[in-house]
């Protein structure tokens, strides 16, 4: 029996590092494809960090993770002057490296470049690193050894899920969360910019129908940044979302990295998860419906987070109060388009597509480590009330009050308002903010401010104001 040989590793390293042989970047991956807002983002996160410090680039499967590296590779060659041969890229889950420490790959680095990381201020990307058991240990030890180098790894799960973690990563790992395809970039990447202006009063649109249908193909393939790109993604979508997060994440990716055994449970659940994503959940009722112990629903909702397929938002009252027994709650999913792997397309007339542009609303805000998304729920007299989405700060604090409706007859069914108001009157919240499907307005109702705003304008502003941000970095 035969093992692999260094030297075949290094031809790997060289054919992966191809700006090694060309000392530059011409003809390296993905350098054609739109670069996502968030480069500017890592960028700064990654070139400001302590160098006893790495950047951990998180996010779902397909969001762009490896692409992002790629164009960052790319930004620190051409803009930053760093030299070809001081970059290494690793994907981690590469056969070849099975048995392979992180201090031998990049002792193979040095052979193959003679660049000598520890003395020399490298940077090192590690791909998909969670598939390395023992990753925050060795990383932390790369650390002590007082490298100049900075590293970089990307995860397409948590690395904080378990208290063993969060302790051999505490101080040393900087989170940097990649979501999906916001729909701004969305309508940037089709070039449908004209659609949306704005001015001195806010985000509005020349052509609400014509922005609504983008929403529609958001809201089914938009998401994914290859399908969003690729003229096929409404044809390839069903396809696309069920082989890649079905097949390579509740079916491999979960089951290795936490010790799933019945994959069938957590399928039933993902899809029950998914069907209802958006409305008010429970323990209880979902163990009842799946046949599944309370306990192990549980461990299968943190896994599902974990892996950024889903977003648990909490109940508060209408004072913005947490519940002592927290007993209800919704899921979201992280990408409204994982929904096309398990059902069909929805069409402007389908049932669910007001829940799923909740979910596409909401979902734009997840990445945010800054804010703390609730929806609030309570009873007054015999009537329940519900608020969709209060935008908190950490102090618990509600800094934003949002209804979220597809549908006109809301702002002529100002009646319904009342429970809403009553949100801000008690929260000392002079704005509520109303989406529409294409009415918009601004009514001044008792001292409270009502924008009345479609609710394609509203998601597409949530990703503006982002890369307003991002520009300015």
């Amino acid at each position: 029996m035969i093992t692999v040989a260094n030297s075949d590793i290094i031809t790997l390293l060289r054919q992966e590092n191809s700006w090694w042989s060309t000392q530059g970047t011409s003809g390296m991956k993905y350098s054609e494809m739109q670069s996502r807002i968030f480069l500017s983002g890592l960028k700064t996160r990654v070139l400001r960090a302590p160098t006893d410090q790495s950047v951990i680039l998180q996010g779902a499967r397909r969001v762009g993770k490896t692409v992002m590296i790629h164009h960052f590779i790319k930004n620190l060659i051409d803009e930053e002057g760093i030299h070809p041969e001081c970059i290494l890229y690793l994907q981690i889950d590469n056969p070849l490296f099975t048995g392979r420490s992180l201090w031998q790959l990049l002792d193979l680095y040095q052979e193959a470049t003679g660049r000598d990381w520890k003395e020399e201020k490298c940077y090192v990307f590690f791909d998909e690193i969670k598939y390395l058991a023992s990753w925050q240990t060795e990383l932390k030890s790369l650390h002590d050894c007082m490298s100049k180098t900075r590293f970089v790894a990307t995860s397409s799960a948590q690395a904080s899920i378990s208290k063993a973690t969060q302790e051999s990563g505490a101080g040393r790992f900087i989170d940097y969360q990649l979501p999906a395809l916001l729909f701004s970039e969305y309508i940037a990447s089709i070039q449908q910019t004209d659609l949306v202006y704005e001015d001195e009063n806010g985000y509005f649109s020349t052509d609400i129908k014509l922005l609504n249908q983008h929403l529609l193909d958001y809201i089914n393939f938009g998401a994914f940044p290859e399908l969003a790109l690729n003229a096929v993604g409404r044809r390839e979508a069903l396809r696309y979302a069920r082989s890649d997060i079905l097949d390579n994440v509740l079916l491999r990716d979960l089951p290795a990295l936490f010790g799933i055994y019945d994959v069938r449970e957590m399928l039933q659940l993902f899809t029950m998860l998914v069907y209802n994503s958006g409305h008010e959940l429970s323990i209880d009722k979902l163990s009842q419906l799946s046949a599944v112990s309370k306990n192990t629903l549980k461990k299968y909702l943190d896994y599902l987070e974990a892996a950024f397929l889903v977003k648990i938002v909490r109940r508060v009252d209408q004072q913005g109060k947490r519940f002592q027994r927290d007993r209800t709650f919704k899921c979201y999913l992280g990408n409204v388009s994982v929904r096309t792997g398990l059902f069909a397309l929805l069409e402007m007339d389908s049932e669910h597509l007001s829940h799923a542009v909740e979910t596409a609303l909401i979902s734009q805000n997840f990445h945010h480590s800054n804010e703390i998304l609730h929806y609030a729920r309570w009873k007054s007299g015999r009537s329940f009330h519900e608020v969709e989405m209060l935008r908190m700060n950490t102090g618990m604090q509600i800094q934003e009050v949002v209804e979220v409706k597809f549908t006109d007859r809301v702002a002529r069914q100002r009646k319904s308002w009342k429970p809403w108001l009553e949100v801000c009157y008690k929260n000392n919240v002079r704005e509520l903010t109303i989406t529409t499907q294409t009415d918009e307005d601004v009514i001044q109702v008792d001292g409270i401010t009502v924008n009345l705003v479609p609710a394609a304008v509203y998601i597409y502003q949530q990703g503006a104001e982002e890369m307003k941000q991002m520009a300015s970095l």
